[in-house]
């Protein structure tokens, strides 16, 4: 048989669309043309594909050889298409069954030796193999990754000779049992390590139990980044579905196949990163930081110290949890469900307020520095809290109920009365929820609509006010909003600068 046609997978963003490959000999003149709209990395894979078939001891065909990888539209890079060029050829010029190849979908890069190499992105096309019901074929480093998807069958193969040779009928290889990835990471911070700051605690806890954003001010020192690393230690653990989103996101952005099932992501970017370091882009479009830190935790410190147009890429992100980027070609989706904490100073020099008086800010540089961030970011952001200085001591106390496990077991109780009711965080609420799951008695619905006309507060944050009060109630287990969870809620609003 002249033709043959083998499965594999491309890697678009986190996606894995199928790619056809389809091998053809033809009389004529030795030759090899490669078409489908490869990139440098995929046009150099049949000098690669050819040292491999020749040092298995197979016989490359001196004929006309054209490979096709199909859709034509959609561009290919890197060098997981070996494997399935290798198997085409094979196939094509008799020395394979080309039946054995229809329902097995292939991924791998070759050395000139045959071995095969990992590659990157592996998990979302074991993801789409298992939809389509086919067996998917992996270089041993990455068959753990790719047993993530469960009730698929993996092959794990470190030579062509020895795919070859399963192929064949010769020595069939067994599907690949998985080890498991290591579950033993690294504890997260216990929040017991911030001492008193118990206000600060308590926002703590609302942000993590209804997945709200929060911003801490406050003077240098004071323990805002402490603070902040400690919140994924109070978020519920992924649950499989989401673990598996995370999973996908980091093979597509990492070149190492993954070693241990993922936690709940804290990314901390750098107050010099661009707007491309955080949503993601490049002529082939990778993750950003907010796609890392989704299911997680984004950590923004020195909050006014990025540039504004970096910042407000963040406002569409934060209200529809993705991130769309648009090429010439085509369009990227990036998940970017994550819950974003920030920190600043209250002006430049950060000791506003100081009562030693140490600011000598003026108050056109004040305004200046909060006037990097914009009013309709801020309005995105639930919760915002002035952290104060604390008395020093060097051995503080021990504050009951302040570990992350006992701040933890609450959150997931609130958690879980979410899930139940809505099926979703309160900060995810949308107005049909809102109207739904935070209903007010009229005496607290007029006093809260006067609050934020007195206040000037937008309706988008009364709506966040209501979803803060949810989440308050949640905590104390009781099913209707009352005044105190109101008055608490409007008390992390900021009154909107003149």
């Amino acid at each position: 048989m002249s033709l043959a046609i083998v499965h594999s997978r491309a890697q678009v963003g986190v996606e894995a669309p199928s790619v056809t490959v389809e091998a053809h000999l033809a009389n004529g003149l030795p030759s090899l043309a490669l078409v489908g709209l490869p990139e440098a990395a995929v046009k150099e894979s049949k000098d690669r594909v050819r040292s491999a078939i020749l040092n298995s001891g197979f016989d490359f065909p001196p004929r006309r050889i054209t490979l096709n990888l199909a859709p034509a539209d959609l561009p290919k890079d890197g060098g997981r298409f070996d494997l399935a060029i290798a198997l085409g050829v094979l196939a094509a010029s008799g020395q394979l069954p080309a039946a054995s190849l229809e329902q097995v979908e292939c991924l791998g890069e070759l050395a000139l030796s045959g071995t095969l190499r990992p590659v990157q992105g592996v998990l979302p096309a074991a993801l789409a193999a298992r939809a389509a019901g086919r067996t998917l074929v992996v270089p041993r480093e990455n068959a753990e990754e790719a047993s993530l998807a469960s009730g698929l069958n993996v092959l794990a193969v470190g030579h062509l000779l020895e795919l070859t040779a399963h192929f064949a009928g010769h020595t069939p290889l067994a599907p690949y049992q998985a080890q498991g990835l290591m579950q033993e990471r690294p504890p997260y911070p216990d929040l017991a390590d911030v001492q008193g700051q118990a206000s600060a605690k308590r926002a703590l806890l609302v942000a993590a139990a209804g997945s709200h954003n929060l911003l801490f001010c406050g003077p240098p020192g004071t323990g805002k980044t402490l603070l902040a690393s400690r919140l994924p230690g109070l978020l519920p653990p992924l649950e499989e579905d989401e673990a598996l989103e995370v999973a996908a996101i980091h093979s597509v952005a990492s070149h190492a196949p993954l070693q241990a099932w993922p936690q709940r992501p804290f990314r901390h970017p750098h107050h010099s990163a661009s707007g491309a370091a955080l949503v993601g882009g490049g002529s082939r479009p990778k993750p950003g930081e907010i796609t890392l830190a989704h299911q997680g935790v984004l950590f923004l410190d020195e909050l006014p110290e990025f540039d504004r147009k970096v910042l407000e890429v963040l406002r569409e992100p934060l209200e529809s949890g993705e991130i769309v980027i648009a090429r010439a070609h085509d369009k990227v989706r990036f998940p970017a469900r994550f819950q974003l904490v920030a920190a600043m100073n209250p002006c430049p020099c950060g000791y506003l307020g100081d009562p030693g008086g140490r600011c000598r800010c003026s108050p056109d540089q004040i305004q200046r520095y909060r006037a990097k961030l914009s009013g309709p970011l801020l309005d995105r952001i639930d919760l915002h809290l002035t952290v104060a200085r604390e008395v020093t001591a060097l051995e503080p106390i021990t504050q009951n109920g302040s570990s992350s496990l006992e701040a933890a077991t609450e959150v997931a109780r609130a958690r879980r009365v979410q899930l139940q009711r809505q099926g979703c965080a309160n900060a995810f609420l949308d107005l049909k929820g809102l109207r739904l799951h935070c209903v007010l008695v009229k005496q607290d619905r007029e006093w809260l609509e006067s609050a934020c006309e007195r206040l000037n507060l937008s309706l988008r944050a009364a709506h966040r006010i209501l979803k803060v009060a949810r989440t308050l109630a949640d905590l104390e287990q009781t099913t209707s909003i009352g005044r105190p969870h109101l008055a608490e809620a409007l008390q992390y609003r900021p009154e909107p600068q003149v």
